[in-house]
Order: C-alpha cells, then sequence, then structure tokens
C-alpha cells in the first residue's frame, strides 16, 4: 500500500490487501479483478466496514509519505487516476510469485522455481503472466487460489530492482553446438532474450569442451592411429602405475579441462578437427614419459620381412599382431614390448591370412607344434616352401624366398 502510495494508487491497493487477508470478501473467483469488483458492488454491511478499512489503509499509507512537520495536513491517497493494476499490485506484495505460463494451459512458474498451475478452463489460464496471491497444495503440484494477470510492463515497474540481465552462453545437444543469449531474468523467470554471436574466450571454450563430453567421448573426431596411441598409453598405464594419466572414457569426459584449451574459436562440435584432439591428448603426457611411448609401446612390429605389423594394444589378453607364419621365419626370439617385460600375442597366418597358431613363446613353436602344423600347410599349400627349422630358414613375403 506505501509503494502504491507514490503512484496516487493508495486506495485501490488498499482495498487489494483488504481482499488478501480478509477471506470470502468478493466471492470465490481466483481472478482477483473480479472478486474486487464484487467487493466494491457489495453493499452489505461487512463490506462497508471492509472498504472503511481500505480507505484508512490508504490515508496511513499516504501520510507516511509527507515530509517531516506536514503529519497533520490531510492525506490524499488517490492523487490523479490511478495507472497499477490488480495484478501489479498483487505482485508487489508478492515478487516471488510472479509467475509466466509454461508447458499446458494453465501451468506456471513462479519467480521462486515453483510450479503452480490453475484449471485449464480458467480464463486466467491463457494469461501469458500471473500475479499470485494464494496458492495451496503440495509444491509439485500446487492449485492455484488467487491471482491477477499482470504485463510484462508491469513486471518491469514492480521488480525492476531485482531483474538482472546477464548474457549466458549454453551447449545445445540436438545441434551439438554453443548458443549465446542476452537473458533478462526475474528468479527463476526468463522475461526476455536475444541471440548473440557466440564469444571467443576461455569460457565459452571450456563450456564447448563439457558440452561435446556430454554427448560422449566417441563423437570426437578420433583417427585410427590416434586410437591405437591412447591404447599404447593405457597399456603402459597397466603395466607401470598411475604415472601415466588415465585416458579411458570415463575419465575423459569427467573433467574437461584437458580439452578446453584447444578449442579456441570453436563453436560447434564440427568445428574440432582430428588435430586439436590429438594436441589436446598429447599435451596430458608429460615429457619425460612421452619420449618413452616409442620405445616400450612401439606402434608396430617391424617383421623379418620389413612388413610393419600394427600392434593391437587393446586386443583381449594383451598387445597383439597378426602376420603371416612365412614371415616370421629366422626369427628366434619372441617379440615383446615394454622394455621386453611383456611378450606380444602372436596371431601366426597362413598364405591365405587363415589363422593357423596364437603364441606367446615363438622359440617353443618352432621346437614344438610346429613340425604338425608344416605337415597340414604343406597338403594346402604344396607351392609355398615349408622348412623344416623355421628358427634358421629365411623370411619371405613371398611363396618362396627368392633362388629358391
Amino acid at each position: 500500500v506505501v509503494d502504491a502510495a507514490r503512484a496516487g494508487d493508495a486506495r485501490t491497493a488498499g482495498e487489494v490487501a483488504v481482499l488478501v487477508t480478509e477471506r470470502g470478501l468478493g466471492g470465490g473467483a481466483v481472478d482477483l479483478t473480479i472478486r474486487l469488483e464484487a467487493f466494491r458492488r457489495d453493499r452489505s454491511q461487512r463490506a462497508g466496514e471492509a472498504r472503511r478499512l481500505a480507505r484508512s489503509l490508504a490515508q496511513r499509507a499516504a501520510a507516511s509519505l509527507l515530509p517531516p512537520g506536514e503529519g497533520g495536513r490531510r492525506s490524499r491517497p488517490d492523487e490523479g487516476e490511478p495507472h497499477l493494476h490488480p495484478g501489479a499490485l498483487l505482485a508487489s506484495a508478492y515478487p516471488d510469485r510472479i509467475a509466466i505460463a509454461r508447458g499446458r494451459r494453465g501451468e506456471f512458474l513462479m519467480a521462486n522455481g515453483r510450479a503452480a498451475a490453475v484449471e485449464p478452463h480458467d480464463a486466467l489460464a491463457g494469461e501469458p503472466y500471473l500475479a499470485i496471491g494464494e496458492i495451496a497444495g503440495r509444491a509439485a503440484a500446487a492449485r492455484i487460489l488467487l491471482a491477477a494477470p499482470l504485463s510484462l510492463a508491469d513486471i518491469e515497474l514492480v521488480a525492476s530492482a531485482s531483474i538482472e540481465t546477464a548474457d549466458e552462453i549454453a551447449f545445445d545437444r540436438a545441434s551439438a553446438a554453443l548458443r549465446a543469449r542476452r537473458r533478462r531474468r526475474l528468479g527463476a523467470l526468463i522475461l526476455a532474450e536475444q541471440t548473440l554471436a557466440v564469444p571467443e574466450d576461455d569460457h565459452a571454450a571450456l563450456a564447448l569442451a563439457r558440452g561435446v563430453l556430454s554427448l560422449g567421448v566417441e563423437r570426437l573426431p578420433w583417427s585410427k592411429a590416434l586410437k591405437q596411441w591412447r591404447d599404447r598409453v593405457m597399456f603402459l598405464r597397466r603395466a607401470e602405475g598411475d604415472a601415466w594419466p588415465d585416458l579411458s572414457d570415463a575419465a575423459l569426459a569427467k573433467d574437461p579441462t584437458w580439452l578446453a584449451p584447444f578449442l579456441s574459436g570453436r563453436t560447434r562440435l564440427d568445428d574440432i578437427a582430428a588435430e586439436d584432439l590429438s594436441e589436446a591428448l598429447r599435451a596430458t603426457i608429460p615429457w619425460d614419459l612421452a619420449r618413452r611411448i616409442d620405445t616400450e609401446a612401439p606402434a608396430s612390429f617391424r617383421a623379418p620381412t620389413g612388413t610393419e605389423a600394427l600392434i593391437d594394444y587393446d586386443a583381449e589378453g594383451g598387445p597383439a599382431i597378426a602376420l603371416r607364419v612365412q614371415e616370421v621365419f629366422g626369427l628366434n626370439e619372441h617379440p615383446s614390448v615394454a622394455g621386453g617385460r611383456i611378450p606380444l600375442t602372436l596371431h601366426l597366418l597362413s598364405p591365405a591370412y587363415r589363422p593357423i597358431q596364437i603364441t606367446r613363446d615363438l622359440p617353443g613353436f618352432w621346437r614344438g607344434s610346429w613340425a604338425a602344423v608344416r605337415s597340414d600347410l604343406r597338403g594346402r599349400y604344396p607351392r609355398h616352401f615349408w622348412p623344416e627349422d623355421p628358427a634358421s630358414a629365411a623370411p619371405t613375403a613371398r611363396a618362396k624366398p627368392r633362388g629358391t
């Protein structure tokens, strides 16, 4: 009422104050404006007493605004035409209950973050904004008992001191891209928003990294070589311990700070290049460890024939390679990684690239079951060279070694 007195609407505010506090005045309509009109028409003794109380409240409020020494002057609570709607007056009393329509007809969200609803058939159900004076029920299903229509201009008038304007960056999962907006908020309510260009700063880069990782690490632009490089690092972590960083999907998704510094100027997932991802991952490895990767977890094994066989560090049972058996003739030491501590799982193939043996002890295979395997291979591939002593034979990528 005091706030309304400053605008010359103290009398209307007094009437609203009485209606809010005196149950049953003006009827039981949810819409405060309907109750106010009915109250003004009511000629009952109770209504008359309530109107006198409303005038008294208005006069006292107006008098409280007079300069010192003029308290005896008759106060005039209604100077000029009233211009505050009942909704604005109600909102000034309950600013945390200013509400905006959302979802289905009749559903509203209040500035305090709570939801409330009015019956869909009620005229108030179609209003974009409401000032709510009374609710009942649980927080998740509160029912509006008293409210009034409200305009955005009313909200700006009565709650301007609480409205905040802020630039916000959010990650849109559907488009996998950043969106920048300038929003005017009143508590939980978004009153207005304007699309902005996404800034090229650290905050945006971190938001993009966090958003992309929330979609899944597999959505990043992995190359085959980079996937293998990560497997090599993870192999060394399993072999040597936590000195090596954890580059698992779970660890990478948990902390976006490893990726963010390499996304400057990027605004969407499609802007991230394979080179960006490679640089970000490699930056997680300290220099003293990085120089050991190629020696202790090489990308490939060079066969005696010169063939480079990629090592599968993610294979079940440990790092593995696959080679035709003829290409490892003459090899009498089993290939290994991690400084010779871990033997490779060797998948030996026929000339037709079909598996014939899996071993982690090649010399033992030459001395043991090779004879039986040789007998079978000679029958299936008679034009190829099958020596009795493969450990001392010349390797070949051809049917037979040159000169035989």
